[in-house]
């Protein structure tokens, strides 16, 4: 019988896990998890003591709340775009989400019909390329270029008569590249000429190295005629177990969204709101103390390359929570990620999780999502790594 959930693969992280199995990690030597882009510690004390508040002494806290969010949060999620970008967004532009991954899925049921087609570049972020196979809609791969990054002019190739969108990721999961401004122009450019929307995804935009708006789309006042911008309340505030994400588009397409999210979810969890809106309005310091750790762990996967580079890896991408590195065995990616578990006491996911069936780039690739590992913690890594 041919599903809908038949049509794509298994979720990488959990078929990276079951790797685990019967498996002994020493004392000397515990497992290096660096397979999830996720936070593992929980939010701020205080954050926590607010949400507590909030569950005992908010009755509404535990009703349905709006299907777009709570008014008070997307005004200041409004507030925040613009003031990060340069450039005005208004509250009936924004809405919440069960996380960004929701957001990602509301834009496609916006766009798209069955046999529908979106261009997303590889290596792809897994869980769009499953969503898009589970929604009947193609996913027409655009493979990075130098620096992975993709080029407009090979996604103008691409685009048909059944092209609703492109689809980017900047700072980029898998690969950590931070697309420059004149990229990301060049990429809205030619979805508007072509009558196309751009899905941005900016999960990882608090932690872009670069200070001042990352691109001005938004200073373009007719910005949401094909803009769909998605963002992540759970990196930001280790927010990831209460399901906190956000789109910014035109009302007209956030109409077709609310329905897309009524039916799914009925609304966003009321009390994870409320942290976020209690985070964004007073946890600016923090934040930005959170920020300076992953550049300073970012700026260790840099010192310590050389060790790699002399046994044959190369660093193709990195920034955000994400280093994506090119690997010297023989092996196939897929091959070599389970042995390393083995061999190295390190669980990574490989490229072949995030290219298309037998894609040879993939093969050679491995992404590290080193955001949970201190400085010193990722010299241990890349020891292990250069004894393989």
């Amino acid at each position: 019988m041919s599903t809908r959930t038949a049509a794509t693969f298994s979720p990488p992280v959990m078929e990276a896990r079951r790797w685990l199995a019967g498996v002994v990690f020493p004392d000397d030597r515990p497992l290096i998890n660096v397979s999830q882009a996720a936070p593992v510690e929980p939010p701020p004390r205080e954050m926590r003591q607010v949400m507590a508040d909030i569950a005992l002494n908010r009755d509404d806290a535990h009703l349905y709340g709006p299907v777009l969010g709570l008014p008070e949060l997307r005004s200041e999620l409004a507030s925040q775009i613009s003031a990060h970008y340069a450039g005005p967004v208004r509250a009936a532009q924004t809405a919440i989400t069960s996380g960004c991954n929701q957001a990602f899925a509301a834009a496609v049921a916006s766009l798209c019909s069955e046999g529908d087609e979106i261009i997303i570049p590889t290596p792809w972020y897994f869980n769009h390329k499953m969503w898009l196979d589970m929604s009947g809609v193609a996913a027409v791969p655009l493979p990075a270029g130098a620096g992975m990054l993709p080029d407009p002019e090979q996604a103008a190739a691409l685009i048909t008569r059944r092209t609703r969108a492109i689809a980017l990721v900047t700072p980029n999961n898998p690969t950590g590249a931070e697309y420059p401004e004149g990229l990301v122009q060049a990429f809205v450019d030619l979805a508007r000429d072509r009558g196309i929307a751009l899905i941005l995804d900016e999960t990882y935009r608090d932690f872009d190295s670069r200070s001042g708006p990352p691109h001005r789309l938004f200073q373009d006042p007719d910005w949401d005629d094909n803009l769909i911008h998605l963002y992540s309340f759970s990196k930001a505030y280790r927010l990831t177990g209460h399901r906190v994400g956000a789109i910014a588009a035109s009302e007209t397409r956030l109409a077709e969204v609310e329905k897309f999210l009524d039916t799914v979810a009925i609304c966003p969890s009321q009390i994870g709101q409320h942290a976020a809106l209690w985070g964004m309005q007073n946890l600016g310091r923090w934040l930005a103390g959170e920020r300076q750790e992953i550049l300073a762990r970012r700026q260790a996967i840099t010192d310590n390359m050389p060790a790699l580079t002399a046994n044959g890896w190369k660093l193709l991408g990195l920034g955000g929570y994400f280093a994506y590195v090119e690997h010297p065995f023989p092996e196939s990616s897929g091959e070599l990620a389970p042995r390393m578990v083995r061999d190295a006491g390190v669980l990574s996911l490989p490229g072949t999780m995030f290219t298309p069936v037998g894609d040879v780039t993939g093969q050679r690739q491995l992404r590290l999502a080193f955001a949970n590992l201190d400085v010193a913690g990722i010299g241990v890594l890349f020891d292990r790594l250069s004894q393989l």
